[in-house]
């Protein structure tokens, strides 16, 4: 699907890929809903799902003990696929309710003015409507977990609620986008102890850092328009020395994420992860061209990536402890 949707036309949103299975499957009638969902951009809820599943995966491996049976070293099956369906929903949810925030600004955005709402392609109160179906999905998922979990999931409502407007009002929208993005690091170790302590906080912290990071790229693509309507950004305030930032921000992100996994006495097989992980952010760094829109997305997608070897450097680590004593 090549039309860029506009106010003329119904299409793809500009950033959207082309072919997505968006467009060739779903009725046209649903593809606004689809598009204020993101579901034609499946990395928004990629990278809110991973921190859950590192936190539910640094949980179950945490303190293990000689002996411990694979299956329990692991994260449950079954929590991996609430917070996977949690996320896609959460996700869309608040994608939804930034475009009804944001409707004046996105149209005065080239990247964002073929979005729903400013393309006249979907009406403010059906938007309403759909938040509420997202956010009864989610809230279907919220209740599968322990009262504590339950109690800490609504408290991120808060941050949801406040960061559409932070562009406005503060150089560091992308620490509120942080704040929320990063909450499923408390999730999964709160689903698994019914508490908080120090490996989750740490991990929080880490990801807040990395979310910093990954959405300072993201903005470099909108700079210019930013500039003439107002809204403010990492990307903004870093300008020419974004490359120093982000050195510092994923630098800072590992060494929370390494204290974290060291608090939890995981397995140091996991470490091999966050070096994995360390090495394509160093590259990221290193490749990055902030006035290459194009470039910067990919980049910011290529976080997916990071995401992957910091679970799997966990699963990994959980495997050794397990086969350990037979070899």
């Amino acid at each position: 699907m090549e039309t860029i949707q506009s106010k003329a036309a119904q299409g793809r949103v500009a950033d959207a890929p082309n072919g997505h299975w968006v467009y060739r499957v779903l009725p046209r009638s649903i593809w606004p809903y689809a598009q204020l969902a993101r579901w034609d951009r499946p990395i928004g809820w990629q990278l809110l799902l991973w921190p859950c599943w590192w936190s539910a995966a640094l949980a179950a491996s945490a303190y293990p003990r000689p002996g411990d049976p694979l299956l329990s070293l692991l994260p449950a099956p079954w929590y991996l696929v609430l917070f996977l369906v949690g996320a896609i929903a959460m996700r869309g949810a608040g994608c939804t309710y930034n475009d009804l925030v944001d409707q004046d600004i996105d149209n005065q955005v080239e990247r964002t003015r073929s979005r729903p709402l400013p393309s006249g392609k979907a009406t403010r109160r059906r938007a309403w409507l759909f938040i509420a179906l997202q956010a009864l999905v989610g809230l279907v998922v919220l209740i599968q977990f322990n009262s504590f979990a339950i109690l800490l999931g609504i408290c991120s409502l808060a941050i949801i609620a406040i960061y559409p407007f932070m562009k406005r009002i503060t150089n560091w929208p992308q620490l509120v986008l942080g704040l929320a993005f990063s909450w499923g690091a408390l999730m999964g170790w709160a689903v698994e102890f019914g508490d908080l302590d120090g490996p989750a906080i740490m991990l929080y912290i880490g990801s807040i850092l990395w979310v910093i990071g990954y959405d300072t790229i993201y903005a470099h693509q909108d700079k210019e328009d930013d500039a003439i309507v107002g809204v403010r950004s990492t990307a903004r305030l870093f300008g020419d020395n974004t490359k120093a930032w982000l050195a510092g921000l994923y630098g800072g992100a590992l060494v929370c994420f390494a204290i974290a996994f060291a608090s939890a006495q995981a397995p140091v097989v996991a470490l091999a992860g966050l070096i994995a992980a360390g090495a394509h952010m160093a590259r990221q760094i290193a490749v990055l061209d902030i006035d290459n829109p194009d470039q910067c997305l990919r980049l910011f997608r290529s976080n997916n990536q990071v995401g992957w070897l910091i679970f799997l450097g966990l699963i990994g680590g959980a495997v050794w402890v397990a086969l350990k004593p037979l070899v």
